[in-house]
């Protein structure tokens, strides 16, 4: 092999090196921390593939929170949020998408990785919070996770009232965000993206911002990390806290009609 040609395969090997740590989601250290406060669950999707999952925050929380990771990471890399999340009151469900099998705390779900199957897993994920008495869901999503995310939230029949795109791509492997899911998404969105993702995610966060019914946000932060890296980056407690304010504003419950004061 010639030197330009060694030199070439290192550079190679050193941008897959930096791309795989920008979407690798954040520390394990941090990740095992967290999973002293939740519970590991399992649950089935709508074609019986077995998912793994799991819980963290208050048991009895009416308002919560279903997190969807990205590529090639797993549900650890929202673990340390999710457990942030679940000190605020959250019932939190991560869960890996089915072919993801990290192991030990990270759990196993079965199956084999398709891409084009992450909305039928997330709204089993939805389905599975549900089913802990959680009323109002909302789905926050990394890349892959957050463009399934918008097509959950543009057909569940009981509606998700809150959506955070993370770094998601208009298009993925036969997943596609067109203007017309954009217009059922009729709950509040936010979409965050790096500035300087290689990824194209600004570009993507425009597009869907731009083609998107109110109510909606848009924040671009001066970071290059893409998804959940960009939850540990220089600008990670601004997109931790953008998020944790979107839900606390879009998954309150509504005041009750007790709690209305009519002015005479």
């Amino acid at each position: 092999m010639g030197a330009s040609a060694r030199f070439r395969f290192v550079t190679a090997i050193a941008v897959t090196a930096m791309i795989l740590t920008s979407c690798g989601g954040g520390s394990l250290a941090a990740s095992s921390a967290a999973v002293g406060a939740s519970e590991a669950v399992t649950f089935r999707t709508s074609d019986g593939v077995k998912l793994a999952g799991r819980l963290f925050g208050p048991v009895g929380a009416t308002s919560g929170v279903v997190l969807a990771h990205m590529l090639p990471a797993d549900q650890r890399s929202w673990y340390p949020f999710a457990q942030r999340l679940g000190e605020q009151g959250f019932r939190v469900l991560t869960f890996n998408f089915r072919g993801y099998c990290p192991g030990g705390d990270g759990g196993c779900s079965e199956g084999t990785k398709q891409v084009d199957a992450a909305p039928v897993d997330l709204l089993a994920a939805v389905d599975r919070l549900r089913a802990e008495g959680v009323e109002r869901v909302g789905i926050a999503g990394a890349s892959m996770g957050g463009t399934a995310a918008l097509l959950v939230a543009a057909d569940d029949p009981r509606g998700i009232p809150a959506v955070v795109a993370l770094s998601a791509p208009q298009q993925i492997e036969g997943l596609a965000v067109v203007p017309e899911v954009l217009q059922r998404v009729t709950g509040a969105k936010l979409y965050i993206a790096g500035l300087g993702d290689p990824a194209g995610a600004v570009a993507a966060a425009d597009a869907m911002a731009a083609m998107s019914p109110q109510p909606m946000r848009e924040e671009i932060v001066t970071d290059d990390a893409h998804g959940t890296g960009l939850l540990s980056s220089a600008q990670g407690e601004r997109v931790q806290q953008l998020i944790e304010q979107w839900f606390g504003q879009w998954l309150a419950p509504p005041p009750s009609p007790a709690a209305t004061v009519t002015q005479p």
